[in-house]
């Protein structure tokens, strides 16, 4: 499975290479001639400043619509299948990823394609493991030679590709990891050096080395800036992700918006702002950029790439780093070749070494740069140097912002818990879980006439506020309209509107009743909607009485675990429970995309618990049973053949039954 893992890793990238030369292709060369052809000439600064535009607001529709979690760098959302979903990403987010990425690097986004290929190698991964019907172990190994193969192949970099699925994606360096992640990245390789070549991914004029020992000093200099560089490409990512989802703007005029100011950037500041910047890079490393305009460059590039995942687009966050880096490192060069010309190297050097540093301060990730730099440039004797620089530059960036470039989604996301923060009962139920997946919801524009209708003959005490793309806007409830009757104007000519409540607190699926209770208390609210974090649509609600509820049932099946546990029996006094682990294929339409309740389980069967990757999820009658998930079927001794019979019809081994 590694080996064929591989393959298509190699496929994917190899692919994905060719769809955005082709944008690229069909963008900026066959694009500015359509105008003509059509009698409407545009000066060639306005072709190239509207041509992300165009892309921006393409992908942007096409992810809102097919895969939300499409949507940005792509690491993070595949960091948070391992951890929360166990590894299981849908099939068709490869499709999305491979065409959105396209779209936004081939029109000029500035972003870098290591992120969707990593999304795209782990969900062929993912894939394959489903297809298979192997358990979440095997799955999230098969996501990491996903992303290893991936990494491999588009870089031609496989022993950066096994450290990076390793440090990033997995987090872990087990044996069996590491044999299966290194089949997955030479089989990628060997793949894609077949149809692509061996040349490292960036050509350097000259071997780099270091000149004297001297030399350590401006390296030291060179990984402490390359710290305060990548926290301040941390906070701009994400200071440009809050602003715009601050912003009420429908999502297209936002990727217009975004697509015009990068468009901008790159037509009135530098033509190696658009897209992926190797040949920026390259330039960098020889040498061939004045400081000012390295310095530009750095704080220009910061912002493109800010905008451009910002308003919507889709790509990695790796090639800008490098890019970033490239260029701090260049200016640090020229200072110590100005201070002390004898005992220094070139310029082109130090911008090798930065591109290294501000990733891996960055991502937090020192091992994958210093040797997915030495692959890229098939450099080694600058190794020590470029040890030194970017373990200070993480050191530094880590001890003043604890979180990297990946690990501030994932814990939006609610996949990531700080190592001070203690595993109890509400932390290991998250919002989903516990959420109402039935909403009521109301337009702003509803008469209140209409709704003291619907009050009388619904049993509902609050409805939520949607707009026309489906946000939440307010809340209204029986108070509000009980107060609007009693005064003087009355229900008639008013809409709910005019009586809403407008302050709303929201929660994510992803998040744990921790934060949830938090929020209650905090805000003394009643209920919060629950907005999915990529499309920013409601998905369910949350009141104070179910999280309540989720919470005393999960602290229930706990107490009954440590009974059962210590050996005493709850469930029959003939022998004690039988127990049952289902896992559920894709395959079984009596179990599969069901809810709970419409499961025909034999008479005397429960279902205790469901688990669903790493996640505990309290099973209520409305709960969707997922392909992947398992559930733990529960009944008494005396109808332990019932439930083996059953049990057996489904896949389950009877020896499963304890």
């Amino acid at each position: 499975m590694a080996v064929v893992v591989g393959l298509l890793a190699a496929g994917g990238a190899i692919v994905l290479r060719w769809l955005i030369a082709l944008v690229k292709g069909l963008s900026f060369d066959v694009g500015p001639r359509i105008g003509p052809a059509l009698g409407v000439p545009l000066p060639p600064w306005m072709e190239t400043l509207m041509v992300p535009a165009v892309g921006m607001v393409v992908v942007s529709a096409m992810v809102r619509r097919w895969a939300p979690e499409a949507m940005g760098h792509g690491v993070p959302e595949v960091q948070f299948a391992v951890r929360q979903r166990g590894g299981r990403i849908r099939p068709r987010v490869a499709v999305v990823k491979a065409v959105a990425s396209a779209l936004s690097i081939g029109t000029g986004g500035s972003v870098g394609r290591e992120g969707p290929i990593v999304q795209i190698g782990s969900g062929l991964g993912s894939t394959v493991g489903q297809v298979m019907r192997m358990g979440p172990e095997e799955v999230k190994l098969l996501v990491a030679a996903g992303a290893a193969g991936a990494i491999g192949a588009t870089f031609n970099a496989p022993i950066a590709g096994v450290i990076f699925a390793l440090e990033i994606i997995l987090g872990s360096f087990a044996a069996r990891s590491f044999g299966l992640v290194v089949i997955a990245a030479v089989t990628a390789t060997a793949a894609s050096r077949a149809v692509l070549g061996a040349e490292p991914a960036f050509r350097l004029v000259e071997q780099f080395t270091l000149v004297s020992h001297w030399e350590f000093g401006f390296y030291l200099l060179l990984g402490a800036v390359a710290g305060g560089v990548a926290l301040l490409y941390i906070r701009a990512v994400y200071g440009a992700e809050e602003v715009f989802d601050r912003w009420s703007a429908r999502p297209w005029v936002k990727a217009v918006t975004g697509g015009l100011i990068v468009g901008a950037l790159g037509t009135f500041g530098s033509v190696h702002l658009f897209g992926v910047g190797h040949e920026g890079v390259e330039l960098a490393l020889a040498g061939e950029l004045a400081t000012g305009a390295m310095i530009s460059l750095v704080f220009l590039k910061m912002m493109a790439t800010s905008v451009t995942l910002a308003a919507g687009g889709s790509g990695g966050v790796f090639a800008p780093a490098l890019f970033i880096g490239a260029m701090t490192g260049g200016v640090v060069g020229r200072f110590a070749g100005a201070v002390a010309p004898a005992i220094a190297a070139p310029a082109g050097a130090y911008a090798l070494v930065g591109a290294a540093a501000v990733f891996g301060a960055a991502a937090h990730a020192p091992m994958t740069a210093i040797i997915i730099l030495f692959e890229m440039t098939d450099n080694y004797r600058i190794i020590l140097p470029l040890m030194l620089s970017v373990v200070l530059a993480q050191l530094i960036a880590s001890r003043i912002f604890p979180d990297s470039i990946y690990s501030i989604k994932l814990r939006r996301l609610g996949g990531m818990k700080t190592p001070h923060e203690q595993l109890g009962t509400l932390d290991i139920i998250l919002v989903a879980d516990a959420m109402m997946d039935e909403v009521p919801t109301v337009p702003p524009d509803l008469p209140l006439e209409e709704l003291a209708r619907r009050a009388r003959e619904d049993d509902t005490r609050s409805w939520l506020v949607l707009d026309e793309e489906e946000r939440p806007v307010g809340v209204v409830t029986l108070t509000d309209l009980e107060r609007a009757m009693l005064e003087e104007d009355g229900l008639a000519g008013r809409t709910v509107q005019d009586v809403m409540t407008t302050a709303l607190v929201t929660v994510r699926p992803g998040d744990t009743m921790r934060d949830a209770f938090r929020r209650f208390s905090e805000h003394d609210v009643h209920l919060m909607p629950v907005v999915d974090p990529e499309a920013g649509t409601v998905v369910g609600i949350l009141r104070r009485t179910e999280m309540m509820w989720a919470f005393k049932e999960l602290s229930d099946e706990y107490r009954r675990m440590v009974t059962r546990r210590a050996g005493v029996p709850y469930l029959a006094e003939g022998g004690g429970p039988v127990h049952l682990e289902l896992p559920v294929p894709a395959d079984d339409p009596e179990i599969a995309f069901r809810q709970i309740r419409d499961i025909p389980l034999p008479p005397h069967v429960l279902v205790a618990l469901l688990r669903r990757g790493e996640r505990t999820v309290v099973p209520r009658g409305f709960t969707r049973v997922e392909p992947g998930d398992v559930l733990t079927l529960i009944t008494a001794a005396e109808y332990r053949d019932e439930l083996e019979r059953w049990a057996e019809r489904h896949g389950a081994v009877a020896a499963a039954v304890r």
